[in-house]
């Protein structure tokens, strides 16, 4: 998503199994770029977010890991280890548009 996604949205998707990859507005074009280009297609979700910690912060359900940027190696760990993982409620629930 280009723009911010309401974060009671997006917390319902971590309940899913999503994994959320926030970055703060300021980041480069080319790092948004490229973070988007880590992602998964499904259970993934990457949004700016204003006033965070870090540059990038990945998020799923009761879980948080700050990044220094979007070439951490522990994201795509992260990602792998959350999305859909053993953590989430209600896993293999859609994950459609949490913006709808």
């Amino acid at each position: 998503y280009d723009d911010p996604i309401v974060s009671e949205k997006a917390v319902h998707s971590l309940e899913h199994g999503a994994v959320w990859i926030t970055y703060d507005p300021a980041l480069p074009e080319s790092e948004i770029a490229a973070l988007k280009g880590r992602l998964a297609e499904n259970y993934t979700l990457l949004s700016p977010f204003e006033g965070q910690e870090a540059p990038v912060v990945a998020t799923a359900w009761n879980n948080q890991l700050l990044l220094g940027g979007p070439d951490d190696p522990r994201l795509d760990d992260f990602v792998t280890g959350f999305r859909q993982g053993p953590q989430t409620p209600e896993p293999g629930a859609s994950c459609e548009d949490p913006q709808a």
